[in-house]
């Protein structure tokens, strides 16, 4: 063959080429392109550690305002607890005070009736007194033939509906 028996004339050739294209690769892959892939992987990872630096002190601003959020409800839900209290205390006072005025409205409307009674009771048996006195009157006058005076019959009638 051919090409095996050139093999030790193209050797040298070849290898100076192979190091040829070796060392063109190397310059503008290792001195080209290389710096400039490391320096966007570094810019990368840095502005990832930049972000979760950001993102920690982000976390720790969240759970600060978080906890100052959950202490201001707390201290809310404590005044409002405190300002129904006092609303049931206060509602419970004016409630009190208006049944209270209320009863005293029907207990004196109560009383005035009372008295009313009382005088309408008086009134009527005073009525019936007099009615009762001159119906006396005359059926004595009517069975007897006596005449009475008015003030002895009074009398007598009022003897009679005290007992």
């Amino acid at each position: 063959m051919p090409q095996i028996v050139q093999l030790p004339y193209i050797f040298a050739s070849q290898l100076f080429w192979l190091a040829v294209v070796f060392g063109i690769i190397f310059f503008v892959i290792g001195r080209g392109m290389l710096p400039k892939i490391q320096s966007t992987v570094e810019l990368r990872e840095k502005q990832i550690a930049d972000d979760l630096e950001r993102a920690q002190a982000a976390r720790s601003e969240a759970e600060e305002t978080e906890a100052a959020w959950r202490a201001r409800m707390d201290v809310a839900g404590a005044d409002a607890a405190r300002i129904a209290q006092e609303a049931k205390q206060d509602s419970a006072a004016k409630t009190e005070a208006k049944v209270r005025a209320a009863a005293d409205k029907l207990n004196a409307k109560v009383e005035g009736a009372e008295a009313r009674i009382r005088d309408a009771v008086a009134a009527a048996r005073t009525e019936i007194e007099a009615v009762s006195a001159d119906a006396t009157r005359d059926m004595v006058a009517r069975l007897t033939g006596i005449k009475i005076d008015a003030k002895e019959a009074a009398g007598a009638v009022k003897a009679e509906l005290n007992v």
